[in-house]
């Protein structure tokens, strides 16, 4: 998932004792960095859930009480929906435009 820093710094700095960093590393951070955000959604869901759930067992059935339960469960449901459709709109246009570069943020189409 995540690129390891000396991998990611011997593809993307110029040779040479300063050791440059060249717009070669832009894709490779942002690549890294759309993968710790894809995490923190996923942990954010399972929170989500995890609290709905803890809000539900502590309802005893006042309306109100399930309700709230019942959108930390819709609300983590919706944010996990909104993640992974924003990825199958950039994956379809990709496919569609036939421009491969935008999925892994390449500048050399």
């Amino acid at each position: 998932m995540f690129k390891e820093w000396d991998d990611l710094v011997n593809s993307c700095v110029q040779g040479g004792e300063s050791e440059v960093a060249t717009l070669d590393c832009i894709p490779a951070v942002f690549a890294n960095l759309l993968s710790a955000l894809l995490v923190f959604a996923g942990l954010t869901a399972l929170i989500m859930f995890i609290i709905g759930g803890f809000r539900f067992m502590n309802a005893r059935g006042d309306p109100k009480r399930i309700e709230g339960a019942r959108n930390s469960f819709v609300f983590g449901i919706i944010g996990l929906a909104i993640v992974i459709f924003s990825f199958l709109l950039i994956n379809l246009i990709s496919t569609v435009t036939n421009v491969p570069c935008i999925k892994t943020f390449g500048f050399g189409c």
